[in-house]
């Protein structure tokens, strides 16, 4: 993945293009590792060789996989960045186009690109963090006044 900070200051813009192969998940932790960002928001578009999408079943408290085995058109990926523990955590929901113009969206589980993903990452001056919800098994951004996070 190549990056390049686009605007400098409070909040920080960055370019990340992820590249054939890279999975993109996984990219942009290792990008906020990197960088110590405590929080972030970002869209993206490109296209996927392959990709797992997630739908989660509150029933089970777990994501029902939904794997897509062929090209598809990243037509809309966005997501956030939040502090979970000590370390950064991405959360990020995708729709993909197929051939045939069906849409597919939900959960990004896993994906591999090809050949291209275009990111656009904003770093705001604030940090956002994540607490496990017990209802929901899952951590979720903590909002609520007088919370370590804040906005």
């Amino acid at each position: 993945m190549k990056a390049k900070v686009l605007t400098h200051g409070q909040e920080r813009t960055f370019v990340l293009v992820c590249e054939t192969g890279d999975e993109p998940v996984q990219e942009l932790l290792d990008f906020a590792k990197r960088e110590k960002l405590a929080s972030g928001h970002f869209t993206g578009i490109g296209a996927f060789e392959e990709v797992t999408l997630g739908y989660f079943d509150w029933s089970r408290k777990d994501y029902v996989r939904i794997p897509i085995h062929e090209q598809v058109e990243v037509l809309s990926l966005v997501g956030d960045i939040a502090v979970e523990g000590s370390a950064p955590r991405v959360h990020a929901h995708a729709v993909v186009g197929k051939r045939d113009g069906t849409a597919h969206g939900g959960h990004l589980l896993e994906a591999r690109v090809r050949p291209t993903l275009e990111i656009i990452l904003v770093q705001p001056p604030g940090h956002l963090r994540r607490r496990f919800d017990p209802r929901a098994r899952l951590a979720l951004i903590d909002v609520e006044e007088g919370s370590d996070g804040a906005l």
